[in-house]
């Protein structure tokens, strides 16, 4: 898909982030858009910003972890603009700390959102793209977290392997149907996002009772700081993914230096060693 203008995007998470950086690059490419968030004011703020740029936007709050919110999407799209040729499932959120102390509410809520957002998205929109039969393209947000597993991260860690997981099979599935859509994997590592805040959209009956654990206040602050120090911009990425868009790229690393983890990660398993600290090997983004 290497054509922009005219074309219909929806971008789930919209509302910061990666999501709004996506959604004012595709304002700048003459896209309409959908654009989705749990935070409806957030949301309205990225659609008001979208429109200031002269893109027909239009605002759906969705909660990507209810199925029939997300079906919603699909149909709101489908009556506001009859298509939709660019999907980003892109709506995250994490917790942290030791794998043995998040809750029950910890794995519900990151695996609703992080993988059953994007499970949500594929089974509303994938169907539409394939009756269309023409060019489309589906952008599955992960993280380097899919392709490492660092300490202290076990519930997100998992999350994003599984979208790894997903957006692969997916790619051979399409080619398997004869399928023209292009698919892309974006594996960010630390950026300045909402990431960090993401507890602020957390439903209140997903919400712990119990005070967070040493473990888990150890891995915020950590994140924190490495959101905060992460020299590309939400920006940045947006350019990036969309330049694979363009080629039809399916790996979007946006910090090839965290590759020799992942080939370390690689070498252990194929030499059946004991997994090696990706954070033993230092980073910077």
């Amino acid at each position: 898909m290497d054509r922009f203008e005219g074309k219909v995007a929806v971008i789930t998470g919209a509302g910061s982030g990666f999501g709004r950086e996506f959604a004012f690059k595709g304002a700048s490419l003459r896209m309409k858009l959908v654009l989705a968030d749990v935070d409806a004011a957030a949301l309205a703020a990225t659609v008001d910003a979208a429109r200031t740029q002269g893109a027909e936007a239009l605002a759906v709050p969705t909660d990507v972890s209810d199925a029939s919110q997300v079906d919603a999407l699909a149909l709101a799209t489908l009556d506001a603009f009859g298509a939709v040729h660019l999907l980003f499932n892109n709506a995250g959120v994490g917790a942290g700390g030791f794998v043995w102390e998040n809750s029950a509410q910890d794995w519900q809520w990151v695996f609703g959102v992080n993988v059953m957002g994007v499970v949500n998205g594929l089974r509303a929109f994938t169907p539409i793209m394939l009756k269309q039969s023409e060019p489309a393209h589906i952008v599955n947000t992960a993280s380097v977290a899919g392709l490492l597993a660092a300490p202290a991260m076990g519930v997100y860690n998992a999350s994003k392997h599984a979208v790894v997981a997903i957006t692969e099979t997916l790619y051979h599935d399409l080619r398997l149907a004869g399928a023209s859509i292009g698919v892309s994997l974006l594996c960010p590592a630390f950026v300045p996002t909402g990431i960090a805040d993401a507890e602020r959209s957390r439903p209140g009956a997903l919400a712990n009772d119990a005070p967070l654990t040493a473990s888990q206040k150890m891995a915020a602050r950590q994140l924190a700081r490495a959101v905060e120090g992460g020299r590309l911009s939400a920006r940045d990425v947006a350019d990036m993914t969309f330049d694979a868009v363009r080629e039809g790229r399916f790996y979007v690393i946006t910090h090839p230096n965290i590759m020799p983890s992942v080939h370390l990660r690689l070498d252990d398993i194929a030499q059946l060693r004991n997994p090696t600290d990706p954070m033993s090997l230092k980073h910077r983004g």
